[in-house]
C-alpha cells in the first residue's frame, strides 16, 4: 500500500516511496561513503606497499600509498589523538543537528552531511584501529589523500552551496515582505 495519500498514487510507483527514500538518504549515503572508503583502502593495502607509486595517468594521477598520522597537507603530525577527540566532535554535532531537524534537511543537506559522516566514520577508523590514516590517491601537484577526504571536501562544498542559497532565499523573501515604512509628520 502506498504511503502517500491516494490522488498522488496514480504517479509512478517509485514516486510513492520518495518521502521514505529521502528520509532514509542520509544513511544510505552515510554506509555507501564509508564502505567505498574502507575497501579502498583494503585493497590499496593488498597492492601497494608503503611508499609505494603506481603511475595511473604518468605525471598527473599515480595511486601511492601513504600513512597519514595527521592532518590535511600533512599538518600536526603525530597529534592521533587530538583529531580522534576532533572527528567525535564533528560527528557528534552532525547527528545532534540532524536529529533536531530532520524534517528541515534539505535533499542537497541530507547528501552533504550523509558525505561529511561517512568520511569522517572511514578515517575516524583507519586513527583507531591503525593509529594512522591510509592515502593512496595522488595527483602530484596536491598531498596524497583517500575517498573519505574527497566525499568530505564534497560534503562540505555541497553545505556551503546550501547555506548561501538559503541565505540567498531568506534575503529575498525578507526584500519581498518588507511593508514601506510611512512617515506621518
Amino acid at each position: 500500500i502506498c504511503p502517500m495519500p491516494y490522488a498522488l498514487c496514480h504517479m509512478p510507483y517509485a514516486l510513492c516511496y520518495m518521502p521514505f527514500m529521502l528520509s532514509h538518504m542520509l544513511w544510505r549515503v552515510v554506509v555507501i561513503t564509508f564502505i567505498l572508503d574502507q575497501l579502498s583502502k583494503f585493497y590499496i593495502c593488498r597492492g601497494l606497499s608503503l611508499g609505494q607509486s603506481i603511475p595511473v595517468l604518468k605525471n598527473i594521477f599515480h595511486l601511492s600509498l601513504v600513512y597519514n598520522t595527521g592532518s590535511v597537507f600533512g599538518l600536526f603530525r603525530g597529534k592521533n589523538s587530538l583529531f580522534i577527540i576532533l572527528s567525535l566532535g564533528i560527528i557528534s554535532f552532525i547527528l545532534l543537528d540532524y536529529f533536531l531537524n530532520k524534517h528541515s534537511y534539505t535533499l542537497k543537506r541530507r547528501l552533504a552531511f550523509g558525505l561529511i559522516l561517512g568520511g569522517a566514520l572511514g578515517n575516524l577508523l583507519d586513527r583507531l584501529r591503525l593509529g594512522y590514516i591510509i592515502d593512496f590517491l595522488d595527483f602530484r601537484v596536491w598531498p596524497v589523500f583517500n575517498l573519505a577526504d574527497s566525499a568530505i571536501t564534497v560534503g562540505v562544498i555541497l553545505l556551503g552551496i546550501e547555506l548561501l542559497l538559503q541565505g540567498k532565499r531568506r534575503n529575498d523573501t525578507l526584500e519581498n515582505n518588507q511593508t514601506p515604512i510611512i512617515n506621518n509628520q
